[in-house]
């Protein structure tokens, strides 16, 4: 994507917040990008707003928080977003009180549990909100127990549309493959929370106090990360350190690309501020 750079500049100097993804973009399984801790860094010393947002809701707030810390990015607590939180937000809001069933990794159970929420489980005869996510212990009886509380009518949300998670094995089946076994048996689909839906977008606003102009969403992943920018009015740049790249993109409709390609975060920071 050749664009004058002193455009680019102008338009980045501009933003009030940078949106990472996490995985791909910052680090990549537990290798650290030293550059991805200067620039965010440089952002801070600058006055920028600086938001760490995941799909992966397999984790909660909390371990994010110590990952981010441990690998050396400083986050502070206002500053790591999942798509798990984006879910509790939308539940507390709208279904105060509500059973709810999930499904769903132990981290992210404690996380609903300690955020007030009123878990059911396989042998509840009914829930009022059924939720799916990423779930490493998944078994038949939590399948068949999800599906049936679905056909009765309960209110069915999604954490995130990821069909895939990367692991060290190879990609993992996750919330969006799950997705599709459930419409296979219920025939009803979910309302999904994480990137690039719009309660997603519409949480990040909400968080920063900014508009969406005011806003770049940074990340690896067409699908997601410049997703959400693309189909909510948001300036997204995509980073060739993790699942894509320029050329990826260039396959896409126009309307569906990003609005910058960089090889890395490093060459954002050097254009920012050097």
């Amino acid at each position: 994507m050749e664009l004058d750079q002193s455009a680019v500049f102008a338009s980045l100097q501009s933003k009030k917040c940078f949106v990472f993804d996490l995985d791909g973009t910052v680090y990549l399984g537990n290798r650290v990008f030293p550059f991805a801790i200067d620039f965010i860094g440089h952002l801070r010393e600058h006055g920028y707003r600086v938001l760490f947002f995941t799909n992966n809701a397999s984790r909660s707030k909390k371990t994010y928080l110590k990952r981010l810390s441990d690998m050396g990015f400083s986050p502070a607590d206002d500053e790591v977003l999942t798509s798990g939180n984006v879910t509790e937000t939308y539940i507390k809001t709208r279904y105060p009180g509500k059973t709810v069933y999930l499904l769903g990794t132990d981290d992210l159970r404690d996380e609903f549990l300690s955020e007030g929420i009123s878990l059911v489980y396989e042998d509840a005869p009914a829930a009022d909100v059924a939720v799916l996510s990423f779930d490493l212990s998944l078994t038949y009886e939590k399948v068949f127990a999800f599906c049936k509380f679905v056909r009765q009518g309960a209110v069915y949300l999604a954490t995130h549309p990821d069909p895939n998670c990367p692991s060290e094995r190879g990609p993992l089946p996750d919330a969006g493959s799950f997705i599709s076994l459930v419409e296979t048996s219920t025939g009803r689909k979910p309302m999904v929370f994480g990137k690039p839906e719009a309660p997603a977008a519409d949480m990040i606003c909400e968080m920063t106090g900014l508009s969406k102009k005011d806003i770049c969403v940074i990340g690896d992943r067409l699908l997601t990360d410049i997703g959400i920018g693309a189909r909510n009015g948001i300036d997204s740049i995509l980073v060739e350190t993790g699942a894509n790249t320029a050329k990826d993109a260039a396959e896409l409709p126009e309307a569906l690309r990003p609005t910058f390609i960089f090889p890395s975060l490093l060459e954002v920071d050097k254009l920012m501020f050097f």
